[in-house]
């Protein structure tokens, strides 16, 4: 891909007449005409064809360069050669057998070798099912049932650990002026609210009164500390050590969530934080593009799963959980992503939040963007963003971040819904000159018409 194209304003419509009629099709034979509300946006989002690197092409031939990366998840980009090699010897050899592989014991020791505090591993097939195995260890370690989650954070499609994922300021403080515990999904009983205490993420005094109320009743506190649905901003290190010193007083278990934030370094992202989690959550880019997940802890905390002996405290499995494709897959992902290369993605992330915050505050526009590592996120607005609040959009925020999203899917670039994107390990100083500027570009011209734009 020539430079030109890479920086080519050419206007375009954001959706060809391909995905169109494809997601009329849909619509047909799909509720909502996608099968990820994450990945639909009005009036349609366009459809992939194929992957090359680090741009994906539509079915309508168009080239975009590709931040989304499926919400995080490829750390190479699209069709990576080392992958493809590795996902083609495995399938040769057959695709699932009621039987272990020694592929499972390599990518296991992979991750113990990343991580001392992921001695062992247990695989599944997704970040959610290694989130909602991870609480039932913790139950089954503990005796009590009660767990604590950030407001605003994502932790998968599981009942308890989506209490309290989009509370609106009508609805998130409760009567004493905490955060309240709020339903995501309909139906969801009111139990689960009651088992479930939902943190600041920005407010460690208030964390630390109300773990210190509440700890002794707490199996579990779960946390992601660079959660993206909750602003893209690093946890404080205070709010860090205050749950830190929580889970250590009460015997509560700390999960730490990397489904995402597992590629900040090459240890994961909890070292970065001062966090010894007792149990880690993976998923995305230990998989290489293919489904996975994986819970990861000490050996006498992994106990819990073991069956060995007869019936487990707590059963975990599944018909193609340690698939030997995505064993493969993730390995040789895992292999690649060495020290160097997390160093030279991170770097170009420092680079692109730094251009990207520089033309901001050049054009005088009210707009930040968050992040570390190879993670960024754009808000609207002129406050400083430190956790889910203050990342709330207003409904005219909220427009303005579809338009940027749209109007920079004109650009070629694609980036998530709410105008949040990650570097892939293909991108150079090209690339991220390149949605550094088309970003400072879209923005000024979304944002001229609203000055007063607030979240």
């Amino acid at each position: 891909m020539k430079l030109d194209q890479v920086h080519s304003s050419e206007s375009r419509s954001a959706v060809g007449d391909s995905s169109k009629s494809a997601y009329a099709r849909e619509r047909k034979v799909v509720p909502g005409g996608s099968m990820r509300a994450a990945s639909w946006f009005q009036p349609n989002p366009p459809y992939a064809a194929r992957g090359e690197g680090c741009w994906v092409i539509d079915i309508d031939g168009r080239r975009l360069l590709d931040c989304a990366n499926n919400f995080f998840s490829l750390i190479h980009g699209h069709a990576y050669a080392p992958v493809l090699d590795a996902v083609r010897g495995a399938m040769t050899k057959g695709t699932a057998f009621g039987m272990p592989t020694e592929s499972e014991i390599l990518l296991a020791e992979a991750l113990a070798a990343r991580n001392p505090r992921m001695e062992q591993t247990r695989f599944c097939n997704s970040g959610t099912e290694a989130v909602l195995a991870a609480i039932k260890g913790a139950r089954g370690l503990t005796g009590r049932h009660r767990i604590a989650k950030f407001e605003g954070c994502y932790h998968g499609a599981y009942d308890w650990v989506e209490v309290s994922l989009d509370p609106t300021p009508a609805n998130w403080d409760d009567e004493n002026g905490n955060p309240a515990s709020v339903r995501c999904n309909a139906g969801t009983p009111d139990t689960v609210l009651r088992d479930v205490v939902v943190l600041p993420y920005d407010d460690p005094q208030r964390c630390a009164d109300i773990l210190r109320r509440e700890g002794t009743s707490l199996a579990a506190v779960i946390v992601d500390p660079h959660a993206s649905r909750a602003g893209t901003v690093p946890m404080s290190r205070e709010t860090a050590s205050v749950i830190q010193e929580a889970c250590r007083r009460d015997g509560i278990i700390l999960i730490a969530d990397e489904v995402i934030s597992f590629r900040l370094s090459y240890e994961g992202a909890s070292p970065l934080f001062g966090l010894e989690p007792d149990l880690i959550t993976t998923a995305k880019i230990i998989g290489g593009g293919l489904p996975i997940g994986a819970v990861s802890g000490r050996a006498n905390l992994m106990a819990v799963f073991d069956h060995s002996a007869g019936k487990p405290k707590v059963s975990m499995g599944g018909t193609f959980s340690a698939n030997p494709l995505s064993m493969a897959a993730g390995l040789t992902s895992l292999e690649h992503y060495s020290r160097p290369v997390v160093d030279r993605l991170n770097s170009l992330g420092d680079l692109l939040r730094t251009r990207i915050g520089k033309g901001f505050a050049d054009a005088g526009v009210a707009a930040t963007v968050t992040g570390m590592g190879s993670l960024f996120r754009v808000h609207v607005g002129p406050g400083k963003v430190t956790g889910y609040r203050s990342a709330f959009p207003t409904s005219e925020a909220g427009n303005l971040i579809r338009r940027i999203q749209l109007a920079m899917l004109d650009e070629n670039v694609l980036l998530t819904p709410n105008c949040s994107g990650a570097l892939s390990s293909p991108m150079t100083e090209v690339e991220v000159s390149a949605i550094a500027d088309k970003l400072v570009r879209v923005v000024r011209r979304e944002l001229g018409d609203h000055p007063g734009a607030t979240t």
